[in-house]
């Protein structure tokens, strides 16, 4: 897996953000298509806030520019359609995924033949006419502009650190998810879905695993506190454990007074390396090739999934 849009060179960021990227984006596509067939994923990193116009246009801009650099997969960040400043806009930006947003990003994979990860959506919950609440919903849409894959986070992040002055509570407007879906047939590679607090369930990945994903993805929205602590630990463990690669759109800077995301969209390659980061401050993006020969090769050297136990091992202290 190597990193285009984010070449180290005399100590350049590893990430190109909108200013740059246009700069770049002729000479990466062709040297991609010179030296390899590999597939390229785009991670992207935005701010979102509660106009949702204004968000679909940084994300139509972040997957045209994903496009002319070959990728052929983008993902998005959770909240890509808006991050509201209370529950009762939350609630209120809300749609359905048959709505007009959905629809517009289904016109615009088609347009590009581009797959969208659409990476937390807010989508008004089945029963909403008379709970009001919603899902936290992963959207899987293909080059065709065809929904392929709903999954609807189950973890929610119901969180109270007093000492970091972090305190969210999901779960007062949004319904967990009921299940896990399969993982996903891609031009990648197959994508095992999760959204943001669901890192922190190595049970999620796993299960993803041994149904067959080569690729897990956590599109976040991670706290400032949360994210300096945490966020490239774990994204790494989830890689090195399940021997797959990691793509983790995320959202970063200030979406209104009360919120501010960690940023930092990575890549992580099967053997636990940060191959793409997109730093804390700017819209950006970056651009991996997902090389599944690679995995293979990891997963024959050290036969992880072949050491582990049956469930009743794992279950015997209970």
């Amino acid at each position: 897996m190597r990193l285009f849009a984010a070449l180290r060179h005399r100590g350049l960021s590893a990430a190109v953000g909108l200013s740059a990227w246009r700069l770049k984006a002729v000479r990466g596509q062709s040297r991609m298509s010179s030296s390899s067939s590999l597939p390229v994923a785009a991670v992207c990193q935005m701010t979102s806030t509660p106009d949702k116009e204004a968000n679909f246009s940084t994300c139509t801009r972040l997957v045209e520019q994903a496009k002319e650099g070959g990728a052929c997969m983008v993902f998005l960040p959770e909240g890509f359609d808006y991050i509201g400043s209370n529950r009762e806009e939350t609630l209120q930006l809300s749609e359905s995924l048959d709505g007009d947003l959905i629809s517009r990003y289904s016109h615009l994979a088609r347009k590009l033949d581009v797959w969208l990860s659409l990476g937390g959506f807010h989508e008004r919950g089945h029963d909403w006419k008379t709970d009001r609440r919603i899902y936290n919903s992963h959207v899987i849409i293909n080059g065709q502009g065809e929904l392929v894959s709903v999954y609807r986070k189950a973890h929610l992040f119901d969180v109270e650190l007093t000492s970091k002055g972090v305190s969210l509570k999901e779960s007062a407007f949004t319904v967990p998810g009921p299940r896990l879906v399969s993982p996903v047939q891609t031009p990648i590679g197959k994508v095992g879905l999760g959204v943001c607090y669901d890192l922190r369930f190595p049970e999620l990945s796993s299960a993803l695993r041994r149904h067959g994903a080569e690729i897990l993805t956590y599109p976040s929205a991670f706290t400032v506190a949360t994210g300096t602590a945490h966020w490239e630990v774990l994204l790494r463990a989830r890689a090195i454990e399940t021997q797959c690669f990691v793509l983790a759109a995320a959202q970063v800077g200030a979406h209104h007074p009360k919120r501010t995301s960690f940023g930092h969209a990575l890549a992580v390659d099967p053997w636990g390396e940060v191959t793409g980061d997109c730093g804390g401050s700017d819209e950006a993006l970056t651009l991996v090739q997902i090389d599944l020969q690679r995995l293979r090769d990891v997963r024959r050297d050290m036969p992880v999934q072949q050491h582990r136990r049956d469930q009743h091992f794992y279950c015997s202290l209970d």
